[in-house]
This record gives C-alpha cells, sequence and structure tokens, in this order.
C-alpha cells in the first residue's frame, strides 16, 4: 500500500485550445521525461504525435505517460478539447482517480470545459483547476472564478492569485505560505524565486486567505477549531483540509499561470501530488459476478484477485491491437490467461506494456492501481473487463453516444475493396463512435462520426495508416424520427396454408416522452405465452432502429404492449416479431410522425466590429443567439444552431472576420424541425411529409 500511495493516475482536461498539450509538455519538461520543450504550433509536442495532430495543432486522442515528481509517479492522460472527439475524455475519466481541468483566462467556463467537468461529477471524480494562458490580453482570472461559481457545483477555491495581468503577468501570490513566486525567463521556467507578497496585493492575498480558512473550516473540524481560537495555522494543516475536501468532492482548489510562458507549472504538479487521490484512496469498484449476478468490489489491492477495464484500444501496425488497461486489483503477469466478460473468453497476454505517448516500454507485470497496454488479446472491445478465471466480476460497461454525421464512402479501386473493409473494420475496433454499415438498398457504404472533423480524421488515416484511397460524400446529418401524438395500432400475422402455419397478433399504444426509448409490457397474463415476449419486443426494437419515415432511428416515444392472441400450435417466435413490426408501423404512422434534427451548442469569440456580421449569418443558418457577454474588446457569442446549417461555417466564419475570431461547438439536443423545412430536408418524402 505504501507503493500505491506514491501514485497519481490522473488526466489533463479542457475545451479546446485552453492549453491543455502546452500544460502537458512543460510538466514532462520539468519532471525530466524530455530535455526539450516542444511547441502545439511548431507540431513538436510530445503528446501530440499523430501526424494529423500536428498538422491540425489539436489533440485527437488520448495519449498516456508516466513521469517521476519528487518521488511520486504520476501516469498522466492527455485527452482532446474538441467536441467530436469527446468520448476520449469519457473513457479516460472513467478509469482516472483524478484530474486538472485546464481553463483558457480569457475564454474561462467554455462549452467543452462544462462537458469535461459534467463528466467528471458522472464518475465522482476528484480535480483541481488551473486557470492558464493569463499572459494574454483579455485574461482575467477573478471572471474565471465568477464562472465557475455560476456553473459548477464544487465550490472554487483558490490557492493562488496572478501577480499582475496580460503581458505583465510574472508570477503568483501562494495563499498557503503566503508567499510570491516569481518565474525566472532564461531558465524556461524551471526556476523560480520566493518573494514577500508585493505590497498592493497584500489585502486582496489577506482577503482571499481569510476566505480560503474560512471554506476549508466548513470540511475539517481541527482547522476550523484554530481557526476560532485564533491559533497558528500551518501549511501542512491547510493542505490536509484542501485535501480532504477535494476528495469528497466538496471545493476545487484553483491554480494559476501561463503554460506557454512557462508559468506556475510545477505548483500544479505539487497540487497533483498534495490533493488528488492515490489508487488507495479510491472507493472500491463495484461490479457484478457474471455467473451469479450478484453484487462484487474489488479494492485497489495486488494480492487480490486480478480485474480490470480495456477504455481503450489502438491498432499498432507492428503489434497489432493494444488494449489499454486499468489495473483495479491483483496483478497480471506477462503470459498468464485472464478471463474477457461478458464474452468469457479466455486469452493469454502476450506482452504488458507501460506506454510514454507512442513509445513502448515492456513490463513483466502490472499490478493494482496502473494503467498499462496488453498485447496478444483478441475479440475485445472499450468497455470488456479482464479478470482472474476463478474470480469472476463485471464491471459497469461503457455508453457511447449515437453518431451525428454520416457519410458514404467507396474504395477507388476493385483493389482497395477488400483493404477498406478492413481498415474500417479495424477503425470501429478503436473508436467506439465510428460505425460502419452498408445500406441495403443501394449496396453503399456509410460511415458515421461525431462530426466533420471526425469523419475527415477518418478518412485522412484510411490513406495514411492504411494505404487505402477512398471517394467521399458530402457530409450528410443523422436525423432522428419521432412521435408527436398518442395513436394504438394492431398487427396480425397469420399464415395458414395446410400444414403448421403462422399466428401472432399484437396491439401496442405508441406515446412521445421528451426523451429516450421505452417499452413497456402491460399484456394481460395469458393473452399471450411469455416465452414470445423476447421476439416481440425484438421486433419492436429493429422497427425503432430501421425508421419507418426515412430509415432514421426513432426517439424519444414510449411502447406499451396492451393486448395480444396467439395460436396453440401456430403460433411461433417469427409471427410474434413480424407481427409487432406490423404493429408498431401502423401505430407509427397513425402517431403524426416528424422529423428531429441535432442541434448544436456554439459559442464564438470576436472583436465588437464584426459581431452585426456574425449574427446576421447566423439568423440565416436558422440559428438564434442566447446571450452575448463582453470581456475587455471582445464579445462572446451563445447560441444555438441546426448541425446541418453549421457545414463549412468555420471556413465562413473567418471570411467574415478576416479570420479574428475563434468558435467551437458541441452536439446539445434534438429539436423538431420546422415545418417549412421538411420538404427541403426531405423532397423524396413529399407526399408523407405534406401530412406531418
Amino acid at each position: 500500500m505504501e507503493y500505491l500511495a506514491k501514485i497519481r493516475n490522473i488526466g489533463i482536461a479542457a475545451h479546446i485550445d485552453a492549453g491543455k498539450t502546452t500544460t502537458t509538455e512543460r510538466i514532462l519538461y520539468y519532471t525530466g521525461k524530455i530535455h526539450r520543450i516542444g511547441e502545439v504550433d511548431e507540431g513538436s509536442t510530445t503528446m501530440d504525435w499523430m501526424q494529423q495532430e500536428r498538422e491540425r495543432g489539436i489533440t485527437i486522442t488520448a495519449a498516456a505517460i508516466t513521469c517521476i515528481w519528487h518521488g511520486f509517479r504520476i501516469n498522466i492522460i492527455d485527452t482532446p478539447g474538441h467536441v467530436d472527439f469527446t468520448m476520449e475524455v469519457e473513457r479516460s475519466l472513467k478509469v482516472l482517480d483524478g484530474a486538472v481541468v485546464v481553463f483558457c483566462g480569457v475564454g474561462g467556463v467554455e462549452p467543452q470545459s462544462e462537458t469535461v467537468w459534467h463528466q467528471a461529477d458522472r464518475y465522482h471524480v476528484p480535480r483541481i483547476a488551473f486557470v492558464n494562458k493569463l499572459d494574454r490580453t483579455g485574461a482575467d482570472f477573478y471572471r474565471v472564478l465568477k464562472m465557475m461559481q455560476e456553473k459548477f457545483s464544487l465550490i472554487p477555491v483558490p490557492i493562488q492569485l496572478p501577480i499582475g495581468t496580460e503581458d505583465e503577468f510574472i508570477g503568483v501570490v501562494d495563499l498557503i505560505e503566503e508567499k510570491a513566486l516569481v518565474w525566472k525567463e532564461d531558465s524556461l521556467g524551471a526556476e523560480y524565486i520566493t518573494l514577500d507578497i508585493p505590497d498592493n496585493l497584500k489585502k486582496q492575498a489577506k482577503e482571499y486567505r481569510e476566505n480560503m480558512l474560512d471554506t476549508l473550516g466548513h470540511y475539517d473540524e481541527k482547522l476550523l477549531e484554530k481557526y476560532y481560537h485564533g491559533e497558528q495555522i500551518t501549511s501542512q494543516d491547510i493542505i490536509s483540509a484542501i485535501r480532504k475536501a477535494t476528495l469528497s468532492l466538496q471545493i476545487v482548489p484553483v491554480l494559476c499561470g501561463s503554460s506557454f510562458k512557462n508559468k506556475g507549472v510545477q505548483k500544479v504538479l505539487d497540487a497533483v501530488v498534495d490533493f488528488l487521490p492515490s489508487p488507495s484512496e479510491v472507493p472500491p469498484i463495484k461490479g457484478t459476478n457474471p455467473k451469479t449476478n450478484q453484487a462484487e468490489t474489488r479494492s485497489t489491492d495486488s494480492k487480490s484477485p486480478f480485474s480490470g477495464l480495456i477504455f481503450k484500444i489502438a491498432n499498432d501496425p507492428h503489434q497489432g491491437f493494444l488494449s489499454y488497461v486499468r489495473v483495479y486489483s491483483g496483478k497480471v503477469e506477462k503470459g498468464s490467461t485472464v478471463l474477457v466478460v461478458p464474452t468469457m473468453e479466455k486469452v493469454r497476454v502476450m506482452k504488458l506494456l507501460i506506454m510514454h505517448a507512442n513509445q513502448k516500454e515492456e513490463v513483466e507485470k502490472l499490478s493494482a492501481g496502473e494503467i498499462g497496454v496488453m498485447v496478444g488479446v483478441k475479440n475485445v472491445k472499450t468497455g470488456y473487463t479482464l479478470c482472474n478465471q476463478l474470480h469472476p466480476i463485471a464491471f459497469e460497461p461503457m455508453q457511447f453516444p449515437d453518431p451525428v454525421v454520416f457519410m458514404s464512402v467507396e474504395p477507388k479501386t476493385k483493389a482497395d475493396e477488400t483493404r477498406l473493409s478492413s481498415a474500417l473494420n479495424a477503425l470501429q475496433i478503436e473508436d467506439p463512435t465510428f460505425k460502419v454499415r452498408t445500406n441495403q438498398e443501394t449496396g453503399e457504404m456509410i460511415i458515421s462520426g461525431m462530426g466533420e472533423l471526425h469523419l475527415d480524421i477518418i478518412v485522412d488515416r484510411l490513406k495514411r495508416e492504411y494505404g487505402v484511397t477512398a471517394n467521399v460524400g458530402k457530409p450528410q446529418v443523422s436525423y432522428r424520427e419521432t412521435a408527436t401524438i398518442e395513436a394504438t395500432a394492431e398487427g396480425r400475422f397469420i399464415r395458414q396454408s395446410g400444414g403448421r402455419g403462422q399466428y401472432g397478433v399484437v396491439k401496442l399504444k405508441l406515446q412521445p416522452v421528451p426523451s429516450g426509448i421505452y417499452i413497456v409490457n402491460n399484456i394481460k397474463e395469458g393473452r399471450i405465452p411469455k416465452e414470445f415476449y423476447p421476439s416481440l419486443e425484438q421486433g419492436i426494437q429493429e422497427s425503432i432502429d430501421a425508421g419507418q419515415l426515412a430509415g432514421y432511428p426513432i426517439t424519444n416515444i414510449q411502447v406499451e404492449v396492451i393486448d395480444g392472441a396467439f395460436h396453440e400450435v401456430d403460433s411461433s417466435e417469427l409471427s410474434f416479431r413480424i407481427a409487432a413490426t406490423i404493429a408498431f408501423r401502423e401505430a407509427f404512422l397513425k402517431a403524426e410522425p416528424t422529423f428531429l434534427e441535432p442541434i448544436m451548442d456554439l459559442e464564438v469569440v470576436t472583436p465588437d466590429a464584426y459581431v452585426g456580421n456574425i449574427i446576421a449569418d447566423l439568423s440565416s443558418r436558422r440559428g438564434r443567439v442566447i446571450n452575448m457577454e463582453t470581456v475587455k474588446g471582445h464579445k462572446i457569442i451563445h447560441g444555438f444552431v441546426p448541425l446541418v446549417e453549421t457545414f463549412g461555417y468555420a471556413t465562413a466564419l473567418r471570411s467574415l472576420t478576416q479570420g479574428r475570431v475563434s468558435h467551437s461547438m458541441q452536439f446539445a439536443q434534438y429539436e423538431k424541425i420546422p415545418d417549412e423545412m421538411k420538404t427541403k430536408l426531405f423532397p423524396h418524402l413529399t407526399n408523407l411529409t405534406s401530412n406531418i
């Protein structure tokens, strides 16, 4: 357990362009992992190793690396900030013990940083916040604090204040030690000097320190007692109180700095060690025994039976699929055999690796609390559990959102046909948000993903990594179908031709609900034998997946089975599946069906001069502005816009503003398509859409 106490498994997450990768690069430099600082703009960072990442200056895939700081082993996962790759963040947070969330000092709490925060809430991940880019024009540490207070459930507790702002930012006031820290420019930030707090900040520092102690007193009785009795409070008292409140998800310590200007990063590392949990401090992970279906737990102990969760799969050209695993209990050794849940297959682990971005270090074993890679584990997917054969357990699998954009793809030559199919299958195994299917009517191969950039990267990887050139269609939106009123219908599938026939009667009631899909069985006992329920529900689910208007999945409905009939001899699983399909289609078409379209949450940061042009352009795209905020000569426009109207938006925005604007989008919700848009978007369904 002493070994575990010296481990920190953390993720670095944020909105795109907040400085995650730059922060990680400095961490690697100051911990001695690398000896030259790479820059995102130069395409020379350690963590953004993919060619596509270096060319675009963004993180696409979560990369893992290990470094040492003051005797502590810190396993870091640098996650993407672009909304198209948000599931990389999701599956990383699932297995991490703590997180550093980076905020831009200018943009503050931006849409993707909100998403990351809520993902961390969902997995109960303790975190620290780092307000970055305080050297930039328009940076305002106190505005970011206010945004965090308004938008997040955890209480932000600043433990540092900035010294200077924008181009005069030189260091921070440490509220715990009551000292000023100023970084040396000539050492690339590797060294800093400790000074007394400047006179112009003493009053403010005293006020914020009092607030910090007052907040911490709510979560630490010893500190509260000392505080109210006027006893001396040591730095260690404060650190212990912050750690206690952070691990119990009551507060989030807030630090500040500028990673690009090499200021503040060492204190982030200190905060990771001081405030984020070791694997032994994380509550036991819950699961179920796949054989008995009884609840079980696994605590982080190397002597317990082995268990781990696959949270990422990557395809290596030389070693095949690499399974990234968080080991929760026990240990796994090279050459050992483990059980895969839910397939219940036994597989042999050929090699074990520790990853350093795209560099590999082979090891003999992985123990509880560690994150590593298994080679040779076949037929597995992201979210599968690996465990001891004699002590099986299944951890909660991961849920992935449905794709919102799709396009057709075909090989340029006949020789590419087999290779294209093989490459797409490999990419689909790697990325659970990427889907491949064949259109049964046209024979076209359709690829689906989370956005334009997502599919653009997939096509680029096909060419570079797999040597497959393909013709691709234009990106298209994945709409949804839904019902708007309640409707009831009966489906009858009766076929009798001398011998044994088919007999199934199903009556369904369908009604709209705010979100989700619900299949409810309220049939009176005896009307349909229970052995036919699964096939009946299968027929309903197939109808929902296939859609009834234009082949788009159906959502936001409740389907209630209310009656039916069977025949002692002729009824079968097939007859009830088909009867349910008939009943569903008839009820759905009677329920005044319509289409839903994906709506994107949009944020644009622009100089004041371009606001009018941007709003006019948004209106022409059926967008709506929710609010605007002024920040030192810039406007932050927040609104919603249909996904179908955003294709090519980045190019149009650059043209409108001479490239002096930044924007970000993320999926918000599905909304009903306006009546006037139906015939425009679905001209091939004119007769049908005129009635809905």
